[in-house]
């Protein structure tokens, strides 16, 4: 017990010290503990792959992060889980909401009537009927957002999947670097 009360005695004393050292001689205080002042060393951030990457183009890095190489027309594809289904998919930021066509839509568990097709809409293939809805889970490597405000087109007006800034809004960043698009949540 004394020596616990020594050890403690000495513990207050040299706290309490500090300040008297401080004042007296600053810049000495400083280099005598300047291995507990230095700046933490930042951790390099890994970019690579995981070991399985089953979409070419596209790497998980850590965490919710996820990095899309651009392919030969100058697109960002990948494959997208929507409602747990692989789907192949554009990245489009100049689409308001995702767009998927009604096969699309039938195969991940969304279903639509024909009165649901009840909104005009502009498309790059002009003008068509859509229904609005929402997919309940958007995930690319893993990145998830739940509850997607989406637009579902007839099969016709629509070939490909376009995540739109519907998903990519609910990000914390995405940005394009050296012709790879990264995600980050």
């Amino acid at each position: 017990m004394k020596r616990q009360l020594l050890a403690l005695a000495v513990i207050v004393g040299s706290a309490a010290s500090v300040p008297l050292i401080y004042q007296s001689a600053p810049e000495r205080f400083e280099n005598m503990a300047s291995w507990a002042l230095r700046p933490a060393e930042p951790d390099p951030v890994p970019v690579v792959m995981a070991a399985q990457s089953p979409e070419p183009g596209v790497r998980q890095l850590t965490g919710r992060r996820v990095e899309v190489a651009m392919d030969e027309r100058g697109h960002f594809t990948g494959a997208f889980r929507v409602n747990g289904t692989r789907i192949d998919a554009m990245i489009d930021t100049g689409a308001t909401l995702v767009a998927i066509n009604r096969s699309t839509a039938a195969r991940v568990g969304m279903n639509l009537t024909a009165k649901d097709f009840k909104y005009k809409v502009d498309t790059a293939n002009g003008p068509a009927l859509a229904a609005a809805g929402v997919i309940d889970s958007l995930q690319i490597g893993r990145i998830r957002v739940d509850g997607v405000q989406a637009v579902v087109l007839e099969d016709k007006s629509l070939k490909q999947t376009l995540v739109g800034m519907s998903f990519l809004n609910r990000l914390s960043t995405f940005r394009v670097e050296r012709g790879r698009l990264l995600l980050e949540q």
